[in-house]
């Protein structure tokens, strides 16, 4: 095997950029920033050619919905920057900042509660690209599902936003019927005609949707569509499901504010080279939910923003 002549510090240099050591050679895998996992078709075929031109012609995916060139020479690394960059793209996702953001089909999908791509990409812009100089403790992931099917899984992400539909029962126009389709369609098993009323146990309900429309009296024609925010979630060596904010949020503007003081408590108070899970198991899970449900930490954004902290985060790759 050739001796290896990319040295420690041009190494963790590169890795900044996006760029990632295959083991034991002075060639890299080139990280491919995409908006939640889209690109155009133009985009595809510009990292095809760079991949033969610069690589070992294999392209591949991360669990963030990123592409990684592999096989790139140390010294091929700017070209190849320069040729995807004509193309609207970019290099990244690594180190202990915001993270690529992940997001489910819900804007196409027949359960899709949101505009789960919509949603993802002003996070995208707004969080992964407008905090991309904010050092955090380490990483931040951020997911978003379009219903509670979880396919992306949200709440084990740093931060996940749940698409709902909280179905508003009208107990009045039911007519207590022996087969209640409403009931049958449930798949939580929270709806129950009890004493010849139908009643939604809001501690199994999971606010899917699927029920609403479904009564033929119209007892249940509406649903308020919403976000569920999980906070908390990671994988890896170590594993933590992320646990729900007690409120639902109508407001999309305000659920992507709690997405930002998230970040900027992060930051504040997290301890370098702690995972979120950790700050909010060591701050406490009440303590940070009270924080995220005032303003106090985006009146404060700027003095968070300015401070000194995380100048080297825990963040490996």
């Amino acid at each position: 095997m050739a001796a290896l002549t990319v040295s420690p510090i041009e190494e963790k240099r590169v890795k900044a950029l996006g760029f990632l050591s295959n083991k034991g050679t002075d060639n890299f895998s080139g990280r491919i920033i995409t908006v939640n996992g889209k690109i155009t078709a133009a985009q595809h075929q510009r990292i095809a050619e760079a991949a033969e031109k610069f690589g070992n012609g294999n392209i591949t995916f991360t669990t963030r919905l990123t592409i990684e060139v592999q096989g790139i020479p140390y010294d091929k690394i700017e070209d190849f920057r320069a040729y995807i960059r004509e193309a609207g793209l970019e290099t990244g996702g690594t180190g202990s900042l915001v993270r690529p953001v992940v997001a489910c089909k819900g804007t196409t999908c027949q359960y899709g509660l949101l505009d789960s791509f919509g949603i993802a990409e002003e996070i995208h812009h707004r969080f992964y690209e407008g905090y991309h100089t904010v050092k955090l403790p380490h990483k931040f992931k951020i997911a978003v599902g379009g219903c509670p099917n979880n396919c992306v899984k949200p709440d084990l992400n740093d931060l996940g936003i749940i698409g709902q539909r909280i179905p508003q029962l009208e107990e009045d126009e039911c007519n207590g019927c022996k087969k209640c389709s409403v009931e049958k369609t449930c798949p939580m098993g929270a709806a129950k005609v009890v004493d010849g009323v139908l009643e939604i146990d809001k501690d199994l309900c999971n606010n899917c949707g699927r029920c609403v429309g479904q009564c033929h009296f119209d007892a249940l024609s509406e649903g308020v569509y919403g976000f569920k925010i999980y906070i908390g979630g990671r994988w890896g060596k170590k594993t933590a499901q992320g646990r729900a904010l007690s409120k639902i949020f109508t407001d999309k503007d305000e659920a992507l504010n709690v997405i930002e003081k998230a970040i900027l408590l992060f930051r504040e108070q997290g301890k370098t080279g702690e995972r979120f899970a950790k700050t909010i198991e060591r701050l406490g899970f009440e303590n940070v939910e009270a924080q995220l449900l005032s303003d106090d930490l985006l009146q404060r954004k700027q003095q968070i923003l300015d401070a000194e902290l995380h100048l080297t985060g825990g963040a490996t790759c």
